[in-house]
């Protein structure tokens, strides 16, 4: 197990992985991997929920890898309520207090614009934690002005697809998006990244911040199986457990050592 300094001691310069987990097994498998950091969520099978406490504390016990947390109370859309919106403030007070090194969030509104005032009491909230902007991002109208104003905000990092479902298909936005950022705020690129894409993103962008899950399907350890019963939904099988590979995510570091070299 790497300590958290020699991980976040890396370099500036050093192409960075990031693996997206909800489960100690994967954030285990991701930090043997090489990865630089997690981003822990709950619920990865519906795009990442806020993790349970008792999550990030399981986690802390046996890796030392940093983690930035999903703070997101709800699949679906990012127009939250008063009620949701407390939570998620909560929540980051939480997750400060337990020492994590990130969230990871975003807020719309119902005009597809950032919003800012939400923002800054969230980014207010974490402290010196560095902060996310989500994948909301990709659903926002201008994503030139959404850019400027997560800058304005103070945001360490834009995950993002290019808008579109995979990173690997807006190859033109997302170059656009990082020479737009130029130092000012990092341009990380997720959904439908792999060790097979990589080096293809990082030729047509520029991009040296990844952000991927390197998961595979395991079959359940049940032997006793009860046939046509759902717990959630129908299309997937109570049967199967989706976890990170190791593997996968050694062979994304080793493509991204590749490219620094």
């Amino acid at each position: 197990m790497r300590g958290r300094r020699e991980i976040m001691n890396t370099g500036a310069h050093r192409c960075q992985l990031e693996i997206c987990v909800d489960s100690v097994e994967s954030a285990l498998a991701a930090d043997r991997g090489g990865a630089d950091r997690i981003e822990l969520c709950g619920n990865l099978i519906i795009g990442g929920t806020t993790p349970d406490p008792a999550l990030f504390r399981e986690t802390r016990k046996v890796s030392a890898i940093p983690a930035h947390v999903m703070i997101r109370p709800r699949f679906g859309d990012f127009c939250y309520s008063e009620s949701e919106f407390a939570v998620m403030c909560d929540d980051v007070r939480t997750f400060r207090e337990l020492g994590a090194e990130g969230i990871v969030v975003g807020i719309l509104r119902p005009d597809g614009t950032l919003d800012l005032e939400r923002m800054r009491t969230i980014i207010k909230l974490a402290g010196d934690m560095e902060v996310t902007l989500h994948r909301c991002f990709d659903l926002v109208r201008d994503p030139f002005e959404a850019l400027e104003q997560a800058v304005e905000l103070g945001v360490s990092i834009v995950l993002t697809s290019g808008q579109k479902n995979h990173a690997e298909d807006a190859l033109d936005l997302l170059a656009q998006l990082r020479q737009k950022a130029g130092n000012r705020i990092l341009i990380q690129a997720g959904s439908g990244v792999n060790p097979g894409n990589i080096e293809r993103i990082y030729k047509g962008t520029g991009i040296r911040a990844y952000h991927m899950s390197g998961k595979v399907r395991r079959e359940s350890r049940m032997q006793y199986r009860k046939e046509g019963v759902s717990m959630g939904i129908p299309s997937v099988s109570e049967y199967a457990v989706f976890e990170t590979d190791e593997d996968k995510v050694r062979q994304a570091r080793n493509v991204l050592d590749q490219l620094n070299g």
